[in-house]
Protein backbone atom coordinates (compact mmCIF):
# COMPACT_ATOMS: atom_id res chain seq x y z
CA UNK A 1 0.00 0.00 0.00
CA UNK A 2 1.37 3.64 -0.96
CA UNK A 3 1.33 5.59 2.12
CA UNK A 4 0.51 9.74 0.35
CA UNK A 5 0.98 12.41 2.62
CA UNK A 6 -2.49 13.82 1.39
CA UNK A 7 -4.48 10.87 2.48
CA UNK A 8 -5.02 9.81 -1.49
CA UNK A 9 -5.48 6.83 -2.57
CA UNK A 10 -2.94 5.65 -5.80
CA UNK A 11 -5.71 6.42 -8.36
CA UNK A 12 -7.40 9.56 -6.81
CA UNK A 13 -6.72 12.57 -8.33
CA UNK A 14 -6.62 15.95 -6.43
CA UNK A 15 -9.23 18.31 -5.90
CA UNK A 16 -9.44 20.22 -9.12
CA UNK A 17 -11.01 23.32 -9.44
CA UNK A 18 -11.72 26.29 -12.52
CA UNK A 19 -12.20 29.62 -11.48
CA UNK A 20 -13.16 31.08 -14.86
CA UNK A 21 -13.40 35.08 -15.68
CA UNK A 22 -10.44 35.48 -12.94
CA UNK A 23 -8.78 38.43 -14.75
CA UNK A 24 -11.25 41.71 -15.54
CA UNK A 25 -9.38 42.35 -18.91
CA UNK A 26 -8.53 38.88 -20.51
CA UNK A 27 -10.47 37.34 -23.06
CA UNK A 28 -10.09 34.48 -21.62
CA UNK A 29 -8.94 33.50 -18.07
CA UNK A 30 -8.67 30.67 -15.12
CA UNK A 31 -7.43 29.99 -11.61
CA UNK A 32 -7.06 26.57 -11.85
CA UNK A 33 -6.24 24.87 -8.76
CA UNK A 34 -4.36 20.97 -8.74
CA UNK A 35 -4.95 20.71 -4.59
CA UNK A 36 -2.57 22.98 -3.85
CA UNK A 37 -1.05 24.00 -7.15
CA UNK A 38 -2.69 26.79 -8.20
CA UNK A 39 -1.94 27.74 -11.82
CA UNK A 40 -3.16 31.56 -13.58
CA UNK A 41 -3.90 31.15 -17.03
CA UNK A 42 -4.81 34.02 -19.47
CA UNK A 43 -5.62 34.46 -23.24
CA UNK A 44 -5.16 37.62 -25.30
CA UNK A 45 -5.94 37.38 -28.95
CA UNK A 46 -4.42 39.85 -30.88
CA UNK A 47 -3.80 40.84 -34.62
CA UNK A 48 -1.52 39.41 -36.86
CA UNK A 49 0.67 36.33 -36.89
CA UNK A 50 4.94 35.50 -36.72
CA UNK A 51 6.38 36.55 -39.87
CA UNK A 52 6.41 33.09 -41.15
CA UNK A 53 2.95 32.60 -40.99
CA UNK A 54 1.74 35.95 -42.91
CA UNK A 55 -0.38 35.98 -45.78
CA UNK A 56 -1.20 32.01 -44.69
CA UNK A 57 -4.77 33.30 -43.95
CA UNK A 58 -4.52 31.32 -40.96
CA UNK A 59 -4.05 32.09 -37.26
CA UNK A 60 -0.96 31.16 -34.51
CA UNK A 61 -1.43 30.00 -30.93
CA UNK A 62 1.57 30.34 -28.72
CA UNK A 63 2.40 30.25 -24.74
CA UNK A 64 4.58 31.59 -22.06
CA UNK A 65 4.92 29.86 -19.35
CA UNK A 66 6.55 31.35 -15.14
CA UNK A 67 6.73 30.61 -11.91
CA UNK A 68 6.01 33.13 -8.99
CA UNK A 69 8.83 34.38 -6.67
CA UNK A 70 7.60 32.69 -3.65
CA UNK A 71 5.45 29.92 -5.71
CA UNK A 72 7.85 27.23 -3.82
CA UNK A 73 9.13 26.68 -0.42
CA UNK A 74 11.84 29.20 -0.62
CA UNK A 75 12.32 32.62 -3.30
CA UNK A 76 13.71 32.08 -6.83
CA UNK A 77 14.51 35.03 -8.23
CA UNK A 78 12.27 36.25 -11.39
CA UNK A 79 13.67 35.42 -14.72
CA UNK A 80 13.16 38.93 -15.98
CA UNK A 81 16.16 39.78 -13.21
CA UNK A 82 18.44 37.20 -14.50
CA UNK A 83 18.34 38.02 -17.97
CA UNK A 84 17.50 34.86 -19.38
CA UNK A 85 15.11 32.42 -19.36
CA UNK A 86 15.78 28.61 -17.76
CA UNK A 87 15.80 25.33 -19.53
CA UNK A 88 12.60 23.71 -17.81
CA UNK A 89 10.56 27.35 -18.53
CA UNK A 90 11.47 27.19 -22.68
CA UNK A 91 10.27 23.70 -22.49
CA UNK A 92 6.85 23.77 -20.13
CA UNK A 93 5.74 27.23 -22.52
CA UNK A 94 6.77 25.38 -25.41
CA UNK A 95 4.77 22.05 -24.19
CA UNK A 96 1.67 24.07 -23.76
CA UNK A 97 1.50 25.14 -27.20
CA UNK A 98 2.05 22.24 -28.45
CA UNK A 99 -0.78 20.68 -26.51
CA UNK A 100 -3.04 23.50 -27.51
CA UNK A 101 -2.32 24.09 -31.24
CA UNK A 102 -2.74 20.16 -31.51
CA UNK A 103 -6.64 20.83 -31.10
CA UNK A 104 -6.91 24.54 -33.20
CA UNK A 105 -7.98 24.68 -36.68
CA UNK A 106 -5.87 27.69 -37.25
CA UNK A 107 -7.84 28.26 -40.11
CA UNK A 108 -11.07 29.08 -38.37
CA UNK A 109 -9.16 32.17 -36.60
CA UNK A 110 -8.05 34.32 -39.73
CA UNK A 111 -4.31 36.09 -39.05
CA UNK A 112 -4.52 36.62 -35.38
CA UNK A 113 -2.63 34.99 -32.82
CA UNK A 114 -4.01 33.16 -29.03
CA UNK A 115 -1.07 34.17 -26.63
CA UNK A 116 -1.73 31.95 -23.37
CA UNK A 117 0.03 33.20 -19.96
CA UNK A 118 0.44 30.63 -17.48
CA UNK A 119 1.65 31.94 -14.34
CA UNK A 120 2.22 29.21 -11.36
CA UNK A 121 0.91 30.88 -8.25
CA UNK A 122 1.69 28.18 -5.38
CA UNK A 123 3.66 24.91 -6.68
CA UNK A 124 3.02 21.68 -5.26
CA UNK A 125 3.73 19.45 -8.05
CA UNK A 126 1.85 19.18 -11.40
CA UNK A 127 2.09 22.67 -12.22
CA UNK A 128 2.47 21.95 -16.39
CA UNK A 129 0.04 19.67 -16.01
CA UNK A 130 -2.55 22.50 -14.21
CA UNK A 131 -1.54 24.48 -16.94
CA UNK A 132 -2.74 22.74 -19.94
CA UNK A 133 -5.59 21.98 -17.96
CA UNK A 134 -6.51 25.40 -17.09
CA UNK A 135 -5.19 26.57 -20.51
CA UNK A 136 -8.02 24.57 -22.60
CA UNK A 137 -10.79 25.97 -20.56
CA UNK A 138 -8.96 29.91 -20.31
CA UNK A 139 -8.64 29.25 -24.01
CA UNK A 140 -12.34 27.65 -25.07
CA UNK A 141 -13.60 31.16 -22.54
CA UNK A 142 -11.47 33.50 -25.16
CA UNK A 143 -13.04 31.60 -28.07
CA UNK A 144 -16.51 32.60 -27.39
CA UNK A 145 -15.38 35.81 -26.38
CA UNK A 146 -13.78 36.49 -29.85
CA UNK A 147 -17.26 34.84 -31.86
CA UNK A 148 -19.12 37.50 -30.04
CA UNK A 149 -16.57 40.46 -31.03
CA UNK A 150 -17.38 38.93 -34.70
CA UNK A 151 -13.55 37.64 -35.09
CA UNK A 152 -14.09 34.22 -35.37
CA UNK A 153 -17.06 33.15 -37.45
CA UNK A 154 -20.24 32.23 -35.40
CA UNK A 155 -20.37 28.43 -36.91
CA UNK A 156 -16.82 27.74 -36.74
CA UNK A 157 -15.53 24.86 -35.24
CA UNK A 158 -12.20 26.45 -33.65
CA UNK A 159 -11.36 23.97 -31.19
CA UNK A 160 -11.89 20.60 -32.54
CA UNK A 161 -11.14 18.77 -29.45
CA UNK A 162 -10.23 19.66 -25.61
CA UNK A 163 -7.39 19.10 -24.12
CA UNK A 164 -5.98 17.65 -20.64
CA UNK A 165 -3.00 16.41 -19.03
CA UNK A 166 -1.88 14.90 -16.14
CA UNK A 167 0.93 13.13 -13.79
CA UNK A 168 1.91 9.78 -13.46
CA UNK A 169 4.44 7.96 -11.69
CA UNK A 170 5.95 5.04 -9.17
CA UNK A 171 5.98 5.19 -5.93
CA UNK A 172 6.78 2.99 -3.19
CA UNK A 173 6.88 0.43 -6.40
CA UNK A 174 3.40 1.37 -7.16
CA UNK A 175 1.67 3.59 -9.91
CA UNK A 176 0.55 6.41 -8.54
CA UNK A 177 -1.90 9.09 -10.19
CA UNK A 178 -1.52 13.35 -10.18
CA UNK A 179 1.80 13.16 -7.93
CA UNK A 180 2.02 16.23 -5.65
CA UNK A 181 5.90 17.78 -4.51
CA UNK A 182 6.14 14.63 -1.49
CA UNK A 183 5.32 11.83 -4.07
CA UNK A 184 7.41 13.53 -7.21
CA UNK A 185 10.41 13.76 -4.52
CA UNK A 186 10.11 10.14 -3.97
CA UNK A 187 9.21 8.86 -7.25
CA UNK A 188 11.33 6.01 -9.28
CA UNK A 189 9.44 7.37 -12.58
CA UNK A 190 7.92 10.19 -13.14
CA UNK A 191 5.48 10.71 -16.29
CA UNK A 192 3.60 13.81 -17.36
CA UNK A 193 0.87 12.35 -19.91
CA UNK A 194 -1.25 15.06 -22.56
CA UNK A 195 -4.55 13.99 -23.75
CA UNK A 196 -7.48 15.17 -26.16
CA UNK A 197 -11.07 14.27 -24.65
CA UNK A 198 -11.55 11.83 -27.24
CA UNK A 199 -8.42 9.35 -25.86
CA UNK A 200 -5.81 10.27 -28.18
CA UNK A 201 -2.37 10.95 -26.78
CA UNK A 202 -0.70 14.42 -27.69
CA UNK A 203 2.51 14.07 -25.38
CA UNK A 204 3.85 11.76 -23.11
CA UNK A 205 7.03 12.62 -21.29
CA UNK A 206 8.63 10.14 -19.09
CA UNK A 207 11.91 9.63 -17.21
CA UNK A 208 12.77 6.33 -14.84
CA UNK A 209 14.59 8.86 -12.01
CA UNK A 210 15.89 5.54 -10.02
CA UNK A 211 14.47 2.45 -10.90
CA UNK A 212 14.21 1.93 -15.04
CA UNK A 213 10.63 0.58 -15.51
CA UNK A 214 9.54 -2.19 -18.00
CA UNK A 215 6.59 -2.16 -20.45
CA UNK A 216 3.95 -3.33 -18.42
CA UNK A 217 4.73 -0.45 -15.76
CA UNK A 218 4.40 1.96 -18.98
CA UNK A 219 1.28 0.04 -19.71
CA UNK A 220 0.00 0.77 -16.39
CA UNK A 221 1.10 4.34 -15.49
CA UNK A 222 -1.09 5.15 -19.22
CA UNK A 223 -3.77 3.02 -18.25
CA UNK A 224 -3.23 5.34 -14.58
CA UNK A 225 -3.23 8.98 -16.90
CA UNK A 226 -5.96 7.91 -19.13
CA UNK A 227 -8.38 7.42 -15.82
CA UNK A 228 -7.05 10.74 -14.66
CA UNK A 229 -7.51 12.55 -17.90
CA UNK A 230 -11.28 11.03 -18.68
CA UNK A 231 -11.91 12.63 -15.23
CA UNK A 232 -10.23 16.18 -15.84
CA UNK A 233 -12.25 16.32 -19.26
CA UNK A 234 -15.10 15.52 -17.54
CA UNK A 235 -14.27 18.49 -14.86
CA UNK A 236 -13.53 20.77 -17.70
CA UNK A 237 -17.06 20.38 -19.66
CA UNK A 238 -18.54 20.91 -16.31
CA UNK A 239 -17.03 24.43 -15.66
CA UNK A 240 -17.63 25.44 -18.62
CA UNK A 241 -21.16 24.32 -19.10
CA UNK A 242 -21.48 27.30 -16.25
CA UNK A 243 -22.98 30.74 -17.87
CA UNK A 244 -20.37 33.62 -17.72
CA UNK A 245 -21.96 37.48 -16.65
CA UNK A 246 -20.90 39.44 -20.29
CA UNK A 247 -17.98 41.25 -19.75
Amino acid sequence: MTNRSDGRSADQLRNVTFNRQWLDHAEGSVLVEFGATKVLCAVSFSEGVPRWKKGSGEGWLTAEYSMLPRATHTRNDRESVKGKLGGRTHEISRLIGRSLRSVLDMSSLGENTIMIDCDVLQADGGTRTAAITGAYVAVADAVEWARASGLVAKDAVVLRDSVAAVSVGIVDGKPCLDLHYDDDVRADTDMNIVMTGSGAFIEVQGTAEREPFDRQLLHELLDLATIGCVELTSKQKAALAIPLPKK
